[in-house]
């Protein structure tokens, strides 16, 4: 969801000349022409404008950079990347994560914040939302006047318009309180589900980047979906689709706890069982904590194994029913968790039937760990701000 000034009438010729800039170095105007298939006088005149608006900066030219040889010294552009800057945020379930970052993504300055869940509610969590981003704001020499577009990451269904349905104990209306009025101090606000904007980052620089078809398994304290189909991220009417309350019905699954909690909870309860044969003998229940299974695992722990191959079921059951409603190419685990389990996705993998109708997706693990979701943040604020910063920034003068 954005919220934008109005738009005021320009010349088409810019917003192709600005969407060739971003996608490039230093350029010159005959570079431009070539791409955009504009005339030249047309190139050139965009080109001035958008230097005049302070998105394009005009370099030296080829005499004084020591490159001329011959002829008329070519005029050169590059983007402004310092213009403005862009903001992601990750406002999870149990933290919230900031990264400021320049118009073309590279990432300036963080801030983070840990949640104390016992006093969770709306207006406490929009306010630590604001803290966290004015704390990386700082960090990274800038204030909220420079900041262009803002998109943030929530753990709950968000519609067109960047709001949460009604949920029946209050969730998602507490993971997102109305976070699209309390940033709209900037130009441009985007609020999405955490699972989308992990659904973005693979496809922009992780594990399904030049795939058109994908799902990204948030994997996180619950589950949850970004889904991707024929290139398009897909939301629904209500922000619903990829919510994974169906999984409550799914035998061998019976919810959308995430997997690291799916590994602790067993884990524990094998431990208490007095059916542990291997390590679990030597542990206390309560530090059974995902990570501690997963590197146990890792290390051929025969109690480890075991759960690692009933969450692999698990997971092998999500992914066929997944695969048969979306038909993806790929799935991608992803969230703080993946980076430990590579054990869980071979276990699933080995679990995958073999007589689905539609072929299996492949299953990978991402490679982006716990800052997937604010990495796509920002990769969707700078799709937004490429879209939009023309409608929001006026003519120069």
């Amino acid at each position: 969801m954005s919220t934008l000034a109005s738009s005021p009438a320009r010349p088409a010729s810019q917003d192709a000349v600005l969407a060739f800039a971003w996608d490039s170095s230093e350029f010159t105007a005959t570079e431009a022409l070539q791409s955009t298939g504009l005339t030249r006088s047309t190139t050139i005149e965009a080109t001035d404008a958008l230097v005049a608006r302070g998105l394009l900066r005009e370099l030296p030219n080829a005499r004084l950079a020591g490159d001329y040889r011959k002829g008329r010294p070519a005029r050169r552009f590059v983007l402004r990347e310092d213009a403005a800057v862009v903001v992601g945020v990750d406002a999870g379930h149990e933290h919230v994560s900031v990264t400021v970052a320049d118009l073309r993504g590279t990432r300036i300055a963080d801030a983070d914040t840990r949640l104390v869940l016992d006093r969770d509610d709306g207006p406490a969590r929009a306010a630590i939302v604001a803290e966290t981003i004015d704390r990386a704001l700082v960090a990274a020499g800038v204030t909220r006047t420079d900041v262009l577009a803002v998109c943030a990451g929530v753990p709950a269904p968000v519609d067109r318009t960047g709001r949460s349905p009604r949920h029946p104990t209050r969730f998602w209306e507490r993971m997102n309180p109305d976070l699209a009025d309390a940033l709209s101090w900037a130009p441009i606000v985007r609020i999405e589900n955490d699972a989308s904007l992990a659904a973005i980052a693979e496809g922009s620089v992780g594990a399904a980047k030049g795939c058109q078809d994908y799902i990204a398994l948030l994997a996180g304290s619950r589950l949850g979906a970004g889904v991707v189909v024929d290139g398009r991220l897909l939301r629904g009417s209500h922000g619903g689709v990829g919510e994974m309350v169906a999984f409550d019905h799914v035998d061998g699954v019976h919810g959308a706890e995430g997997l690291g909690h799916r590994v602790a909870a067993w884990a524990s309860e094998l431990a208490q069982s007095g059916e542990a044969t291997a390590g679990f003998r030597d542990v206390a229940p309560e530090s059974l904590d995902a990570r501690t299974v997963l590197a146990m695992a890792a290390q051929g722990d025969a109690d480890a194994l075991r759960i690692v191959d009933r969450v692999g079921l698990a997971l092998a059951r999500i992914v066929s029913v997944l695969g048969s409603m979306f038909d993806p190419e790929r799935v991608v685990v992803s969230g703080a968790i993946a980076d430990g389990v590579a054990e869980v996705v071979a276990a699933a993998r080995r679990s995958l039937p073999t007589d689905l109708d539609l072929p299996a997706p492949e299953l990978v693990a991402s490679t982006l760990g716990g800052e997937v979701v604010v990495t796509g943040a920002v990769a969707a604020a700078v799709a937004s701000a490429r879209e939009r910063v023309l409608d929001v920034w006026g003519a120069a003068g």
